[in-house]
């Protein structure tokens, strides 16, 4: 059985204003109408005996990424929640202990293969873009044989220029498919890696794995034997939360942090390459998302409303408003509701820096957009002043928010469209289209959707403090009791 393994816990700084820490880039539907989670999770549609995924993903992430996988049609076996980042081979080494225990407790049914007690996990960061879908099923199938026998297999992206955002790998001689691994090497200059693609034994490390789950972690175990005892330690005591596997913080912290290729492939002797050419990129700069999508006659991509007038080369994007450019060439021009980036191509590796500086500020933008998402909709905060704040609510059918107080600040609520069923003190009622309701300082409340559409309702905030902090939780059907998120 091979069980996809997506990690999903990056923030996807360089990617910034889309991608923040509470909205990262596998969230967003970069280069289609799918998210790249969800490109992802389909990536392996209709392999041969593929079993349902495990993601690994932020805390903080975790009701998207349940809404996602529950759209693209897939059932997760777990959705593992990390309290705080390791790495990469922490996380993998929780979902090869999560997989071999959901085997164990399977058991063999009407199989005896290894498969059904020992899986194949195929290692998939949740941010890539593949272009050539058959061409990567294909490699991944040629990937299972060696790893089926043992090899911790990598895949190896046959690069087509010379890159130094990249690390690569270097090939041993030996018979392919799964060549023997020389080398990892870190990224180089330019002139070295013009020399590692003429040499024709250099790949890009694509960051993508394939293992049995006992073969990592019995390597895991003798090369770093303490972040094993710590991933083992924490999911012995990880607790289900709805559908979530939930990690204790204690044990999982004190973890050592590493990645697959630190602590275990450059060290290993049972490292294999199988070479991959199948239109990768990991997408990680706005030049890079660019290369991966379509261009115009002029060379631009464009996506949302932009007008150009002599523009050539560059990436022009509008989430609310028009992008008006004239006479650009080579540049990034991303618009948000809150913020606009503007770089030339040439300097979109330096957004990640720009971040740090905004968030050693201690500005919001970095974390959140403007419009943030809750388990039951979002809001979006429209417009504020002085003691006041407006926000427009969207609350989705069926959904509910807390049961909640607010301390500082009294709100008063009207229905746009749709019906709320509305909790105020020990009063329950509905409101109707152009209805409206006033709450109280420090009466508890709630909005809750029975409708079968959408739920719009504009909330005027007006108190001395109006922070998302200033909230207490009575109730909750999301298990977010005592918490401002």
């Amino acid at each position: 059985m091979l069980i996809p393994v997506i990690l999903s816990g990056g923030s996807g700084t360089r990617l910034w204003p889309l991608s923040r820490e509470l909205y990262p880039k596998q969230l967003l539907p970069l280069v289609g109408e799918r998210t790249m989670l969800q490109e992802t999770v389909a990536r392996v549609s209709g392999m041969a005996d593929v079993g349902a995924p495990i993601v690994v993903c932020n805390d903080s992430h975790r009701f998207m990424v349940a809404e996602q996988m529950l759209e693209s049609g897939a059932s997760p076996q777990a959705i593992i929640l990390e309290p705080v980042g390791r790495n990469t081979a922490p996380a993998v080494a929780v979902a090869a202990l999560v997989a071999l225990e959901n085997a164990r407790r399977a058991g063999p049914g009407g199989d005896s293969s290894t498969d059904d007690t020992d899986p194949i996990l195929l290692v998939l960061p949740a941010d890539h873009v593949i272009r050539d879908l058959d061409a990567f099923q294909a490699v991944v199938e040629q990937g299972r044989a060696a790893a089926a026998e043992g090899k911790l297999v990598t895949f190896g992206v046959m690069p087509d220029r010379p890159e130094t955002g990249y690390g690569y790998i270097r090939r041993a001689k030996g018979e392919g498919p799964a060549y023997p691994v020389a080398e990892f090497v870190e990224k180089p200059d330019v002139a070295t890696a013009v020399r590692y693609v003429q040499s024709g034994e250099y790949y890009w490390n694509s960051g993508m794995f394939m293992f049995r789950a006992r073969a990592y972690l019995e390597e895991l175990r003798h090369l770093a034997p303490a972040m094993l005892e710590a991933c083992e330690k924490a999911v012995a005591a990880a607790t289900r939360d709805l559908d979530f596997t939930r990690l204790p913080a204690a044990e999982f912290s004190a973890c050592p942090s590493d990645s697959i290729d630190y602590a275990v492939m450059e060290r290993t002797e049972l490292a294999a390459v199988v070479p991959l050419d199948a239109g990768w990129s990991d997408v990680g700069s706005w030049s890079a998302l660019q290369d991966a999508l379509p261009t115009d006659a002029q060379g631009n991509v464009t996506s949302g409303d932009v007008i150009t007038e002599g523009t050539t080369g560059s990436y022009l994007h509008s989430t609310s408003r028009l992008i008006a450019a004239v006479g650009l060439r080579d540049h990034v021009v991303v618009e948000t509701k809150d913020a606009v980036l503007v770089a030339p191509r040439d300097k979109v590796q330096d957004v990640k820096q720009l971040v740090a500086q905004l968030k050693a500020q201690g500005r919001y933008e970095t974390s959140l957009h403007r419009e943030v998402f809750r388990p039951w909709g979002s809001y979006d905060s429209v417009d504020n002043g002085d003691r006041f704040q407006v926000k427009r609510l969207v609350v989705k059918p069926g959904a509910s928010m807390s049961l909640q107080l607010h301390h500082h600040r009294a709100e008063h609520w009207i229905v746009v469209s749709g019906t709320a069923r509305i909790t105020r003190g020990e009063e329950v009622f509905l409101l109707g289209e152009n209805e409206s309701t006033y709450i109280p300082m420090g009466t508890k409340h709630r909005i809750e959707n029975p409708g079968k559409v959408t739920l719009h309702i504009i909330e005027v905030q007006s108190g001395s403090y109006l922070g998302e902090d200033d909230i207490v939780r009575f109730e909750d059907v999301y298990g977010r009791e005592g918490t401002d998120k």
